[in-house]
């Protein structure tokens, strides 16, 4: 499970204005009306193509458990493209991003300083460039240590280096991560 991956997923899906069809068969619908066809569908659900058709044709109403997390899984993935561009664009340029964490954060300082970490729940909001890396590297398939340091980064320069104006150097590690959560 990604934390970051999947929390930055979660955010942008709060921005659809529509619901996600719910049945395993509107869910498959409308996976084979987006690939136009069963057969890359039960390919991509790791299933045959008949229990595709069966499903389409509500002759199958309940999927087993993995089917049925796979199948939601897909279907969000590809729901409501436009709205889920206009969100990030938006995050991206003009309202940022709200970070809700607790974690434990250690530093990297000057000698002299004190750098022991503890635990910290933190929520804050993170300009719009920060929400730019984050999307543009979520979207590259940047790994969930890649997106953990820039989001490090991020809280780094607005919470412990209050953007520039102290604590000049100081690297920020976030590790013994308990929660996260984004939010546009």
């Amino acid at each position: 499970m990604s934390m970051f991956g999947d929390g930055l997923d979660a955010a942008v899906q709060k921005a659809f204005t529509r619901p996600v069809p719910k049945s395993a068969g509107a869910q498959m619908r409308y996976l084979v009306k987006q690939y136009k066809g069963t057969k890359v569908v039960a390919q991509m659900l790791r299933v045959s193509q008949r229990t595709v058709e069966r499903y389409v044709k509500d002759q199958i109403k309940k999927p087993r458990k993995d089917l049925a997390e796979r199948l939601e899984r897909e279907v969000r993935k590809l729901w409501q493209p436009q709205i889920r561009a206009k969100a990030k664009q938006t995050a991206a340029t003009t309202g940022g991003i709200v970070i809700d964490t607790r974690a434990r954060f250690g530093f990297t300082a000057a000698p002299g300083t004190t750098d022991d970490a503890r635990l910290r729940h933190l929520t804050l909001a993170l300009p719009p460039h920060h929400a730019a890396r984050l999307f543009d590297a979520r979207e590259a398939g940047a790994t969930e240590d890649q997106l953990r340091q820039i989001a490090a980064e991020a809280l780094g320069e607005v919470y412990f280096r209050d953007s520039g104006r102290r604590a000049h150097g100081l690297e920020v590690e976030f590790t013994d991560l308990e929660h996260l959560e984004f939010d546009l």
